[in-house]
């Protein structure tokens, strides 16, 4: 079990229990929990994902629609708050289509992250184990998501990798 104050990095490839495995680590601390979600809901299909996820959670939860102001979100939170964070991946991708300088948004993402106020569970798929994408924006995209999640594992304490809906510690 992570320890209170600390970050817990948890990434994955789609499916493979992130969120999940995330909520259950929140929800064994004392409530309540903050839950930040950073999905846009621009389909059908990924309104039935988002409620989905919500159905998934019971009493105890605020959520947070922090689709471009993670950072804002995160430290406007109470001291000492459990916090999930879902997900990386589309809050970069969020920051790319509003054309953003990501680099910037990433450093103060780490920098915000690198002093959790409480417990902070941070979700992030791994993109970087398929095949090269086949054009410049999806390269652009896993390059970004690459660095952002190497910036975020150098500074959590407890990195988990999920396969398959374990979980695998890899620091």
């Amino acid at each position: 079990m992570p320890d209170r104050g600390k970050l817990t990095f948890i990434i994955g490839g789609a499916r493979s229990g992130k969120s999940a495995h995330a909520e259950t680590l929140t929800m064994a601390l004392p409530p309540p929990w903050a839950y930040i979600a950073t999905a846009q809901a621009y389909d059908d299909e990924m309104r039935e994902r988002i409620a989905l996820h919500r159905s998934r959670r019971g009493k105890g939860w605020t959520t947070i629609d922090a689709s471009l102001d993670l950072v804002g979100a995160l430290e406007a939170l109470p001291a000492n708050q459990p916090v999930l964070v879902d997900c990386l991946t589309l809050w970069l991708t969020n920051h790319m289509l509003a054309e953003h300088d990501l680099e910037l948004e990433c450093r103060r993402l780490a920098e915000v992250l690198s002093r959790p106020r409480g417990p902070c569970f941070v979700v992030s798929n791994e993109v970087g184990l398929g095949i090269v994408p086949d054009n410049a924006l999806a390269r652009r995209f896993r390059d970004a998501a690459g660095r952002l999640n190497q910036q975020v594992a150098a500074i959590a304490d407890n990195v988990l990798l999920m396969v398959a809906g374990l979980p695998l510690k890899v620091k």
